[in-house]
């Protein structure tokens, strides 16, 4: 599959995708659009959850793939997967440790038929473990990966936030170590097991910002955790979120508006480390600089200057009117088809020098390329 006109990307990798929701979805998705031939292998009750579940997210989750059904708890449809193995270079799975290996299809059985094939593993909490058997979601595996250690403000407890984090930051380790494995397997011959843990893969996010905290009394005396590096209200309600952790923009922006704010004439702030001793004072000093004023003013104002600021988009409207995505042309339109709608969806958020066409195809149907794979395997 070419992705592009002179470079081929991923072409030529075939990945057996039997993984369900997000982790595994997304992972495949990162090697799909890099040209990877995909195949999302279904059983014949619905299929993925997320069809049901949340139709908007799978379609996103799942382009640039093909969908055959197999039902992997009869003979027949073992028989089939390892037949497909035998010319696939990846089989991605996410069900909990051993039950590939109960249905006769674990990593003995895929490399019997394809020495070079890597099985790469989603699990919560990897193959083995006290905790490798215990369901969980996003949520279990920050709360145990160090995530909520990080202090973000002080005397205000570590929150939750939208974006699932444990499962993206293992969906990007599986990829990331799927297409290692692969080029090492192309090299020597033989492929391998990847054991990829959720738990893990935010514990190794969190873990640059959380283990230097040991020793501390209270972890907001990080250094860190400043007063002028935060989200503010402002008087419209709207938010803003403002950075200025080097002295340099602490400087311009306290002198651009010391005419304006008199509370802000003067120095006692000037340097990082009295900032960061004071951060509890100097965040109420610009909460209440920036609380004075609304939006349109502050985003006036700061605009012709050299600092790090930006308003919190809150909806999908505002990401998307946002000028540098339009410019950027970060969202495009992914084209419609016999079995699904057009939708606009954000891009592979890399740009290759080569050029990548990443809205290629839209998510598949239930079973939509059954008889074209299997004609497939036919010939």
């Amino acid at each position: 599959m070419d992705v592009t006109a002179g470079w081929p990307g991923l072409g030529g990798i075939r990945i057996l995708d039997l993984s369900r929701l997000l982790p595994g979805g997304f992972a495949t998705v990162l090697m799909a659009d890099l040209g990877a031939d995909v195949i999302k292998v279904e059983s014949p009750e619905g299929g993925d959850y997320g069809r049901l579940v949340d139709p908007e997210t799978f379609a996103a989750l799942n382009r640039n793939k093909r969908s055959i059904v197999l039902d992997l708890r009869e003979p027949a449809g073992r028989e089939t997967l390892l037949r497909l193995v035998e010319g696939s270079d990846v089989v991605v799975e996410s069900y909990r440790p051993g039950v590939l290996d109960g249905m006769g299809v674990g990593y003995e059985q895929l490399r019997a038929v394809n020495p070079r094939v890597v099985l790469c593993s989603i699990t919560g909490y990897g193959q083995s473990g006290p905790y490798a058997s215990r369901p969980g979601h996003d949520l279990n595996f920050l709360a145990l990966s160090g995530f909520f250690a990080v202090p973000h403000r002080p005397g205000v407890p570590v929150d939750r936030v939208g974006v699932r984090v444990a499962d993206l930051a293992g969906a990007m380790y599986a990829a990331l170590s799927t297409v290692v494995a692969v080029g090492a397997a192309a090299a020597s011959g033989e492929g391998q097991h990847l054991d990829v843990s959720l738990h893990e893969a935010a514990a190794g996010w969190a873990g640059p910002l959380a283990l230097p905290l040991l020793g501390l009394a209270d972890p907001a005396d990080s250094p860190l955790v400043t007063g002028d590096n935060d989200v503010f209200v402002l008087a419209d309600g709207h938010r803003i979120a403002f950075a200025s952790f080097e002295d340099k923009f602490w400087l311009t922006f306290r002198k651009a508006f010391a005419a304006e704010f008199p509370e802000l004439d003067d120095d006692t702030y000037d340097r990082r480390a009295d900032r960061t001793r004071a951060r509890e004072d100097v965040r109420a000093l610009l909460a209440k600089v920036f609380g004075s004023r609304a939006l349109a003013w502050w985003t006036a104002a700061l605009s012709p200057l050299d600092l790090p600021w930006a308003p919190v988009h809150e909806t999908p409207g505002a990401f998307l009117a946002d000028e540098h995505v339009i410019d950027r042309g970060l969202v495009g339109t992914l084209p419609g088809s016999a079995t699904a709608r057009a939708r606009r969806q954000v891009r592979f958020p890399v740009r290759f020098g080569s050029g990548l066409d990443s809205l290629r195809g839209t998510a598949p149907g239930h079973g939509e390329h059954t008889a074209e794979i299997l004609a497939e395997l036919a010939g």
